[in-house]
């Protein structure tokens, strides 16, 4: 697939590929295997890989090493990886989602099409290909929020304002639910969020709030 081979890689095994492309909303609808143990995977393999950067070419403490390597496996950045190269086209979601909006998707195949390059081309490649993409970012020193409960924290001390996160409603059943969460300021709701757990929830209400502020 051309945001691949644009980068030097081609992959022989298409079809774990596509499975890596596959959400469980077009699986659910069409058959097949959707990206979730593939992401799971490529998520262990970022971290590996991002973690050997920082410890090779930095002289930070383990406490420095993890927070900064966050920022830069965080939702958000995996995001901006995934526009980067233009990989978000080829990902296939059922009728009821719209994948071009929904960053959690797009980040989670992120990683699973990074779990299909390890398994098929081996570690050094997978190596490469992270480094071309998210190493640039690190020298430039761009930093990608992941933490907007604190941000937004801080935006409401600032002003001397009240902040609260209300949860609104939790559906499915109890091995995968799903929270909506408001986030409350002075009363007054200022972003909405949903997740599978109540922290996730919070911080996609909190980066609700914040984006509607700017």
């Amino acid at each position: 697939m051309k945001f691949l081979t644009d980068l030097g890689i081609n992959i022989d095994n298409i079809d774990l590929l596509n499975v890596a492309l596959t959400h469980s909303s077009y699986s659910n609808e069409c058959g097949g295997e959707c990206y979730e143990r593939l992401e799971f995977l490529g998520d262990a393999v970022l971290q590996l890989i991002m973690s050997e950067y920082f410890y090779s070419n930095t002289n930070m403490s383990e406490g420095e090493m993890s927070k900064t390597r966050a920022s830069y496996v965080c939702e958000n950045a995996l995001f901006e990886y995934s526009k980067k190269i233009n990989l978000i086209p080829y990902i296939k979601v059922g009728h009821s989602l719209d994948h071009t909006e929904n960053e959690t998707i797009i980040a989670d195949i992120f990683e699973a099409v990074l779990a299909v390059i390890y398994l098929d081309k081996g570690f050094e490649v997978a190596k490469e290909y992270i480094h071309k993409i998210v190493i640039p970012y690190v020298l430039e020193k761009k930093v990608f929020l992941s933490d907007y409960k604190s941000h937004l924290q801080e935006m409401v001390q600032t002003e001397k304002k009240s902040l609260e996160y209300v949860l609104v409603q939790e559906s499915g059943p109890a091995h995968d639910k799903t929270f909506k969460v408001n986030v409350l300021v002075d009363g007054i709701v200022f972003g909405t969020g949903i997740g599978k757990s109540k922290k996730d929830a919070e911080q996609k209400a909190a980066k609700d709030a914040i984006k509607k502020s700017v």
